[in-house]
């Protein structure tokens, strides 16, 4: 009787003293289709062209070549370097992420998408969400106050292929605000 009472005490305790958003419903991955039907005006900036435009656009692509497959035999993997999740981890979304949190329209074949940089969408897509961006970032949505150290996560001296990055001149090539006015 004493070890059960023990145990309850302990799962009780357990619980108060873990924060509540360990319980929380993950956030789902909606996809950049679900993205693009709002930023692919004039007045979103044409977000969804400059994504288009990008190399983040084709970088799960470049992992289906095969120069990336030598390049992950090279490193000593045993797998094509579309299915390496050390060559994934900068290539695409989704790829590590519970089936059930994919929405329908996500593919992770779009790469480097809008939800790699600002995070799962479910929560923040509906447009009464997206008016705000407290309320916004509230639901998921990721601002990043040091763009570069988020960029060097990936554009690093870790990948094979590295050659240098310039963080300011290529920021200037996916720079996608929306206008203002």
């Amino acid at each position: 009787m004493k070890k059960l009472f023990f145990v309850v005490v302990l799962v009780v305790a357990a619980y108060l003293v873990m924060p509540s958003t360990s319980y929380a419903q993950p956030y789902g991955y909606e996809g950049t289709q679900v993205c693009a039907m709002c930023h692919k005006t004039e007045k979103q900036g044409q977000q969804l062209k400059i994504w288009q435009e990008s190399l983040h656009a084709k970088a799960f692509k470049t992992l289906q070549t095969p120069e990336a497959d030598k390049i992950a035999a090279e490193k000593g993997f045993s797998t094509k370097a579309a299915e390496t999740k050390d060559c994934l981890k900068c290539h695409a979304s989704g790829y590590d992420v519970d089936k059930k949190l994919l929405g329908s329209k996500f593919k992770i074949e779009d790469g480097i998408q809008c939800e790699t940089c600002h995070g799962p969408g479910s929560a923040y897509k509906p447009m009464a969400v997206m008016k705000s961006r407290e309320e916004s970032i509230k639901k998921g949505m990721v601002f990043y106050e040091d763009k570069t150290k988020y960029c060097t996560d990936c554009h690093n001296s870790e990948s094979p292929t590295f050659k240098g990055f310039n963080f300011e001149e290529m920021y200037k090539k996916i720079e996608h605000n929306v206008p203002k006015g």
